[in-house]
């Protein structure tokens, strides 16, 4: 079961590796084309694996609505070899190269006795690193859910397949886990063959 599941996973890194792409070329792409892309009012907060790649989120929000929020703000959280991180240590924010588009990537870092919040990190952010105040209370939460069916490919056998998508439903809830707001947070779904 423990090598079906470490394999899968990798199976489903990879696939999401190239359907997400890189993050510096999606923001690359968006302030190419900032002029044809209406932004909208509020805050936007899109959970993410890391800094490399874009939220699954975040892409099908930009190609199915056409439109990006006043904010956003990428959320990656990372786990240290410590039991805790004290919050001056907590945050870094990087602007992804741009500072005058209102996209910000923010690296939240939490021990592994401590349970991450994401709101709570977030509130430790300089406004002057983000172009003014977020607007936490009334920001909107994306987080990617991927979907996993059995496809054609032979990446495992057809039994190992089931097993493991069998075990990827056993996950709990993201958005309780990371301290979101129910009521404002969206789940985005991808299906991903494995």
């Amino acid at each position: 079961v423990m090598t079906t599941w470490q394999h899968g996973r990798g199976v489903v890194t990879d696939v999401r590796d190239r359907m997400e792409g890189s993050l510096r070329d999606f923001v690359r792409d968006l302030k190419e084309r900032r002029a044809a892309l209406p932004r909208i009012p509020g805050t936007a907060i899109f959970l993410n694996r890391g800094g490399v790649t874009t939220p699954l989120s975040m892409k099908a929000n930009v190609d199915h609505n056409h439109v990006l929020h006043e904010h956003v703000i990428i959320v990656s959280i990372e786990t240290p070899p410590v039991p805790r991180v004290p919050d001056s240590e907590r945050i870094t924010v990087d602007d992804l190269g741009y500072r005058d588009d209102g996209i910000f990537f923010v690296s939240a870092r939490y021990g592994y006795m401590e349970r991450p919040d994401v709101p709570a990190a977030l509130r430790l952010v300089d406004p002057i690193d983000t172009e003014g105040r977020i607007d936490l209370d009334n920001a909107s939460y994306f987080v990617s859910k991927v979907d996993l069916v059995a496809g054609p490919q032979h990446t495992m056998a057809p039994w190992r397949k089931r097993l493991f998508i069998a075990i990827s439903h056993m996950t709990g809830d993201a958005a309780g886990y990371f301290g979101l707001p129910l009521d404002r947070t969206v789940i985005i779904g991808a299906r991903v063959e494995v």
